[in-house]
């Protein structure tokens, strides 16, 4: 075998920083945008943020990256764009602050029997009360416990054992193990005198009448025991919750209320009323004191019909505007080659590449925003029920991008809609056929569907082969399994266990 060299011409396509850049904005939403830009503003000084004030015709230009298609009447009084208004100069509101503190002074030294009595405030200061102002502090489920720990009286040893006890509650107020393994670090602690189990129920029985009612519960079934033992005697229908909790807990979520009720001994009257005092009780009484940390969809597109056309607006109100700093762009000179000037050279064109990407976001946004619109005017009409099916090919050969453009466009993107805020991903469906050779989005079977549910006897639902046939009677030919797919897709259970029977008292 003879070694040698070849030369051969091939070409390969190479994605570069500004790129890779514009790929990345692209995709982002409208929170992670918003750090991305304070983020470059941190790591670039040629970009600065725009705080000027901008006339009503200029924002609306800057809101708008489509021209007439997209853009809002001035004298509409619904309009979305805002003057921003100037803001006061640090030194004027120190001013303002210092005159405004020291005229209450006065007022409050010279008029304490008027103004400072609790029987004579004013009106307006109760009016003007903003209740948002008021600092508060968000308790966890363990500091509440803690809390009354602290207010009841127990010895040094039982309360180490309640300690122990609250530390082992999980979120939803429930006991995680069994007490000899939560109170093991405390054997050490008593070695001359061990702990019993008959001692650390009785703390158990002690702690478990603390608020929210049903906490330190080991299972279910304890829980609801423990909050129907705190009702009073004479609450309508208590023994019979009992029994059903005690006895036939595995048997509420059946039905079958004709074969719990023959199990139980307890006639029906009796038996849907012992069932809805349990209903009345929190399985999980933890989450009461729950940390919220919900995170609300900001969207990034509003549409809303104007003069009977639909217009499209993007969301910059979070983003902030910004710009080159002129300064240092004007300290680059041309011809020097210094590390400072190469600094500032190599950064002005990160920042301008970056402005670019900024408005390539944006229109591309913009452009497929207004095809889904005009795509699916029937939704914006008329709700899910009218939705087309539609996929990402056909918006992509519409405005001449790649498939993985929309993508990459519409995935974390929210559109504002006179129907509820959805994700641009949610206009594009598979479909079905009908009867007379059309088709029919799956999104419009799913809300199909949830109509005759919605609309069905509670004491006899519709079963997933008579859903099909009245599919069919529309015109929509799907099996019996896709509309079992789609019921399960909408959290809907079969209609065994939407079966309800009638109250004959």
């Amino acid at each position: 075998m003879r070694q040698g060299l070849q030369l051969k011409f091939s070409q390969q396509l190479t994605m570069t920083p500004q790129l890779q850049q514009a790929i990345k904005l692209l995709q982002l939403s409208t929170l992670d945008l918003q750090q991305e830009i304070i983020e470059q503003l941190y790591n670039n000084p040629l970009l600065e943020t725009d705080e000027r004030e901008i006339e009503p015709d200029q924002a609306q230009q800057n809101g708008n990256h489509s021209g007439d298609d997209v853009s809002f009447d001035n004298n509409d009084p619904e309009n979305y764009t805002e003057v921003q208004d100037t803001p006061l100069s640090p030194d004027n509101a120190v001013e303002a602050s210092w005159e405004n503190a020291s005229t209450e002074s006065l007022v409050g030294e010279n008029s304490w029997n008027e103004s400072n009595s609790p029987s004579s405030k004013s009106p307006s200061n109760d009016k003007d009360f903003n209740l948002e102002a008021i600092y508060q502090v968000t308790e966890s489920l363990q500091d509440h416990l803690f809390w009354q720990l602290n207010l009841i009286t127990l010895s040094d040893r039982d309360k180490a054992v309640a300690e122990a006890f609250i530390d082992s509650v999980n979120d939803n107020g429930f006991l995680v193990g069994n007490l000899q393994e939560i109170t093991a670090h405390l054997h050490d602690e008593t070695e001359d005198d061990p702990l019993q189990d008959d001692e650390l129920v009785v703390v158990l029985k002690r702690v478990q009448q603390f608020d929210p009612p049903g906490i330190f519960a080991r299972d279910p079934k304890e829980c609801l025991s423990i909050q129907l033992n705190q009702l009073c005697d004479d609450t309508p229908y208590l023994q019979e919750a009992k029994l059903l909790v005690e006895d036939f807990l595995a048997d509420i979520a059946s039905t079958e209320l004709a074969k719990l009720a023959k199990k139980s001994k307890l006639d029906k009257a009796c038996l849907q009323q012992g069932l809805e005092l349990i209903r009345t009780l929190n399985p999980r009484p933890g989450e009461m004191l729950a940390a919220d940390d919900t995170e609300y969809i900001v969207p990034d597109v509003y549409i809303e019909k104007i003069s009977g056309r639909w217009q499209v607006k993007l969301n910059d109100s979070n983003i902030p505007r910004i710009k080159i700093n002129q300064a240092y762009s004007d300290l680059i000179k041309r011809a020097d080659d210094s590390a400072e000037n190469q600094f500032l050279k190599k950064n002005l064109n990160e920042a301008r590449w970056f402005l670019r990407s900024l408005e390539s976001r944006n229109d591309t946004l913009m452009q497929v925003t207004m095809a889904i619109v005009d795509f699916q005017q029937g939704f914006l009409e008329h709700g899910p029920v009218a939705m087309k099916p539609l996929v990402l090919s056909e918006i992509a050969e519409q405005l001449d991008l790649h498939e993985s453009t929309v993508s990459r466009v519409t995935t974390k993107k929210y559109m504002a809609t006179p129907q509820g805020i959805f994700e641009l991903k949610y206009f594009f469906s598979s479909h079905v056929g009908t009867s007379d050779g059309g088709e029919c989005s799956s999104t419009a079977v799913c809300a199909i569907l949830k109509m005759l549910i919605e609309a069905e006897k509670p004491c006899k639902p519709l079963s997933d082969n008579k859903l099909t046939t009245l599919l069919a009677d529309q015109g929509i030919q799907v099996a019996r399994r896709t509309v079992a797919k789609y019921r399960e897709s909408m959290n809907i259970p079969s209609s065994s266990q939407r079966k309800r029977f009638l109250n004959k008292a």
